[in-house]
Parts: structure tokens; C-alpha cells; sequence
């Protein structure tokens, strides 16, 4: 991708926006949902009776630990932008990955009873869940919704409200999970678009959040609007931060989607490899 903007990004750790205080309630409190993510998974994979695969495990909790990350200590630095935006990478990129990884709905269907199978498998086939959990719908979801935070008054309304503050990080990781989801998850996904269209919504994903990031540079001072003595240097840093990490999640993502892919289908790439092989 070509370069932004000259200099190196800022990719040192800066306070991170909406502190355990502006939030409301003690700093540790949004630990403890994720400490349950990671504990019930563990234990699920513990009692599965086929053997859980340790990879899975160990993707699910590297998310767990970038969601710790993003809503725990670094979270507790008010008034910087360069927070929001680590804690959009984190929320809504980074940690969503691990988590997709790790077959959450796979090792439930292993373990569950069968009542809760049943109800999974028709959540699964549900058509609204296809139609938000589509990777354009899911792409839109999650680019977009940044898009609607950083160019409206959002941004400051959720930072002196903390009922929305909660909502915009919830937003972040919930469609960060669809669109990972949508596009590399091992878990089943019924009448899940085809290779191209997965590769189409990730470049157009990917494209949206590079010009957001460039967009944001270029009217820093006066976006996001509604806020009281902006720090137009704050926010140029905090775009090169959305823009050279988002290109590191992007890379990672497309990884996992061709991972999965070949895993899926290694028939439709050896005739491919043999041919080479012939040839050399």
C-alpha cells in the first residue's frame, strides 16, 4: 500500500481514551467479562471429549489478552485520540481475529448438550444472521461504523456519555467478529459467499479504512466535530496510527482467510502445485 504520510508512525502506546472514571465504575470491572470469555472457553475445551486442537485455544486467548488490553490498563488515560483509535485496532480488528480463530461455535457444538446444538444450528440457519453476517454487510458494519464515530458528533457525545461509550466499543467488537467471521472462520457458516466475494469485501474494507485514515489527517483539528479544544497534532498521529495498523490487521486477516481456504480446499490448489513441480 503506498505510504501516507512521511515520517515513521506512531506506533509508541499512548493514553488510551475513555478512562475507567469517564466510564463510570471501577477500572477492573470491564476485565471481568472478558476473564469469563477465557475461562469458559477453557473449561469447554477441557471437556471435550475428542480432544480440543491447543491452536484454537491459543487464538482465542491472544483475543481475550488484546481485549484485556483495550478495555483494562490502557484504557484508563482520558483525552487522547491515538486512544480511541488503538482501541478500534484492538476492539475491532486485532482481537476479533484471535477470537474467530479459535472456533468458539465448533467447540460448543463438541461439548453442548443437545438441545443447545439444536438451537445453534438453527441460529446458524436463521436468514437474518446471513444477512449481517454477509462480508459486505459485515464490512460496512464495521468500516462504516467507524466512519459514522470519527465524521459525527458521536465520538463526543460518547465521551461524556458512558452508556454510549460502552456501546461504541461493544459496536467495534461485535462487527469486528462478523466481519472476521464472514470472511475466515472455521466455525460453520451456512451458505458462506464465495472465495472472490470474501477477497472483494476485504479490499473494499481495507480501502475504506485507508482513506478514513487519510481523510482524518487531512481535517484533523476540525474532526471528529463537537469537541472542545481539539489537538489537530493528537489527531494526525492518531490517523497514521488507524492507518499503518490498520494495514497490519488487514494483512493478518487476509492470512487467515487463505489459510482457511486451502484448508478447506487443498483439492484446488494441488493439480496447481504438481503442474509446477512438473515444470521446474
Amino acid at each position: 500500500m503506498t505510504v501516507l504520510l512521511p515520517g515513521p508512525p506512531a506506533w509508541s502506546v499512548a493514553p488510551f481514551a475513555h478512562g475507567g472514571d469517564a466510564a463510570g465504575g471501577p477500572a477492573w470491572l470491564p476485565l471481568f467479562p472478558v476473564a469469563l470469555l477465557a475461562g469458559g472457553y477453557l473449561l469447554a475445551a477441557v471437556r471435550d471429549p475428542r480432544g480440543w486442537d491447543h491452536r484454537r485455544t491459543a487464538a482465542w486467548l491472544v483475543g481475550c489478552a488484546m481485549l484485556a488490553v483495550a478495555v483494562g490498563p490502557l484504557a484508563q488515560f482520558p483525552d487522547d485520540p491515538r486512544g480511541h483509535v488503538a482501541q478500534h485496532l484492538l476492539l475491532g480488528m486485532l482481537a476479533p481475529l484471535g477470537l474467530v480463530l479459535g472456533a468458539p461455535v465448533t467447540l460448543l457444538l463438541r461439548v453442548a448438550p443437545t438441545p443447545v446444538r439444536r438451537t445453534v444450528g438453527r441460529l446458524l440457519r436463521a436468514r437474518p444472521l446471513h444477512l449481517i453476517a454477509h462480508p459486505v454487510t459485515a464490512a460496512l458494519l464495521s468500516t462504516g461504523g467507524l466512519a459514522l464515530v470519527l465524521l459525527t458528533p458521536l465520538y463526543a457525545a460518547a465521551e461524556r456519555q458512558p452508556v454510549l461509550h460502552h456501546a461504541v466499543h461493544l459496536h467495534y467488537l461485535a462487527a469486528g467478529y462478523l466481519f472476521a467471521w464472514s470472511l475466515a472462520g472455521p466455525d460453520p457458516a451456512p451458505r458462506r459467499p464465495g472465495l472472490a466475494v470474501r477477497v472483494g469485501a476485504l479490499l473494499g474494507a481495507a480501502a475504506g479504512h485507508a482513506v478514513l485514515a487519510k481523510y482524518l489527517y487531512a481535517r484533523a483539528g476540525i474532526l471528529p466535530p463537537g469537541l472542545d479544544n481539539p489537538d489537530p497534532a493528537a489527531f494526525r498521529a492518531a490517523a497514521q496510527l488507524m492507518y499503518y495498523g490498520g494495514d497490519l490487521a488487514e494483512l493478518l486477516l487476509a492470512t487467515a482467510l487463505f489459510a482457511t481456504w486451502y484448508h478447506r480446499h487443498p483439492h484446488r490448489l494441488r493439480p496447481l502445485a504438481k503442474r509446477f513441480a512438473g515444470s521446474s
